[in-house]
């Protein structure tokens, strides 16, 4: 057995049933993957930038423990928020207790309620907007057009924000990913405050939408991406969440397969679910894995993990086995 430190020891030990043996089987199971030279794709939905799932998703991408990461707009900017603006963030643990005016009297400070942390809007969305804005501007006087995940790396490898960083670098996923120039895929981006405010300048005539790349860019260009990297064994699926994060890339398999015609494509290889969504019918978070084989999304011997629990904890859990912690 490998050497194990003090986190996946505890598990090892105390979780053995139910939820928690799901979670130390389906860790097995991702590094079990990884060992057997197959790749992984981790998707992220919910609020986990805002949670500082970074303090570990960070360094799973740089020990290459991912190859391609799905994410919500929200997520791939609040990182970057968190990075730039965590002092001013406010944390409200009575959240349960709030009254409509104090929710009130929070959008008058500009703090952004997300559950029991309030993101700062001046000194985190503003504080990109200026910076994200000139760097939009740019390629489009150039001609150019990128997707989003592509402007947020060049705002942060030029070094613009580093005056400001408020937490250790090593702790943001999204510096991680891209010093790596790891692969993103943004669907739905227009839903998120970044989305929100480039729409607002195509509004004012200051931007044209065809600067930023779309979703069905996104997913032609996950189609070739899984095309070249799944050979005949498939993808890993790491679904953290629910949500469109999960649910646009995971139809590539069957897109390729059905409407491409693409015959040799492998179904993914691995999946597994973190999700408080039970077991329902009719709702697609709550569908169990067996329903995406009808789908074809996943094989009769795809190894599939459903964990029903909080992804805030089981996730970093997860993460900590695979490092070794």
């Amino acid at each position: 057995m490998k050497n194990r430190g003090s986190i996946s020891t505890f598990m090892l030990e105390h979780y053995k049933h139910f939820n928690a043996a799901a979670l130390v089987d389906a860790a097995k199971g991702y590094e079990k993957h990884l060992e057997e030279g197959k790749k992984m794709m981790v998707t992220l939905a919910g609020a986990m930038s805002t949670a500082e799932l970074g303090k570990s998703f960070a360094e799973i991408i740089r020990q290459n423990k991912v190859q391609i990461i799905s994410c919500t707009g929200a997520n791939l900017e609040e990182d970057i928020m968190n990075l730039v603006a965590h002092s001013h963030y406010e944390r409200v643990p009575h959240y349960r207790d709030l009254t409509p005016e104090d929710e009130w009297a929070l959008l008058e400070k500009g703090h952004n309620r997300v559950t029991d942390t309030c993101i700062p809007e001046e000194e985190a969305f503003r504080r990109l907007q200026k910076h994200v804005f000139k760097i939009w501007k740019d390629a489009e006087d150039k001609g150019e057009r990128y997707f989003p995940h592509e402007f947020m790396y060049k705002m942060l490898l030029s070094g613009v924000l580093a005056e400001y960083y408020e937490i250790d670098p090593k702790n943001s996923w999204m510096l991680a990913a891209a010093k790596k120039n790891l692969p993103i895929i943004v669907p739905g981006w227009e839903d998120s405050t970044m989305g929100n405010i480039f729409a607002s300048y195509c509004l004012k005539g200051e931007l044209k939408p065809s600067t930023m790349k779309t979703g069905i860019e996104y997913m032609t260009f996950l189609a070739e991406w899984y095309t070249e990297n799944a050979g005949t064994e498939g993808i890993g699926f790491f679904q953290i969440g629910g949500g469109i994060a999960g649910d646009f890339p995971i139809c590539v398999v069957p897109m390729l397969y059905q409407d491409m015609e693409r015959t040799d494509t492998p179904f993914w290889s691995y999946f597994c679910q973190i999700s408080d969504s039970t077991t329902s019918y009719g709702s697609y978070s709550g569908a169990v894995p067996n329903e995406k084989i009808t789908w074809g999304k996943l094989g009769i011997d795809t190894p599939k993990f459903i964990i029903e629990s909080d992804a805030t904890i089981v996730a970093p859990l997860i993460f900590a086995w695979l490092l070794g912690w």
